[in-house]
């Protein structure tokens, strides 16, 4: 099982994502420390959804890779909506992609995946 410079980038980007999303979305909205978390997200998300489609297995993307073009969509519109005012709009948008990026880390931590298979035969349940 190998670990190449690119997946390692992908799960720091991922986890810090997991991280400074949680925290964003968390925080007094509007906020300065809140919109620079936003920011770091919004990079760590690039990062990682970009980054994703270096990711392959047997050659091929993946039906999770999906997921890293619906978190492009997600930012891309909620970027858009901000910039227009439409708070409301953003902050669903915002939701809903870091619920797609919490969906993602689940399905990545499958028994079948590769970090999946690292962390479960690690703990010693596979």
């Amino acid at each position: 099982m190998q670990f190449t410079p690119v997946i390692l980038i992908h799960i720091f980007a991922a986890s810090g994502a997991v991280l400074a999303g949680g925290l964003a979305l968390a925080l007094k909205k509007g906020t300065t420390l809140h919109r620079f978390l936003g920011r770091i997200w919004v990079a760590l998300m690039l990062v990682t959804a970009l980054g994703s489609f270096a990711i392959r297995s047997n050659g091929h993307l993946s039906w999770i890779h999906l997921l890293s073009v619906l978190a492009l969509a997600g930012l891309g519109a909620s970027l858009f909506a901000v910039a227009r005012g439409r708070i409301q709009a953003h902050r669903r948008g915002m939701r809903y992609t870091y619920i797609g990026l919490v969906i993602a880390g689940v399905f990545t931590l499958l028994p079948d995946r590769r970090l999946g298979y690292l962390v479960w035969h690690s703990a010693g349940l596979i």
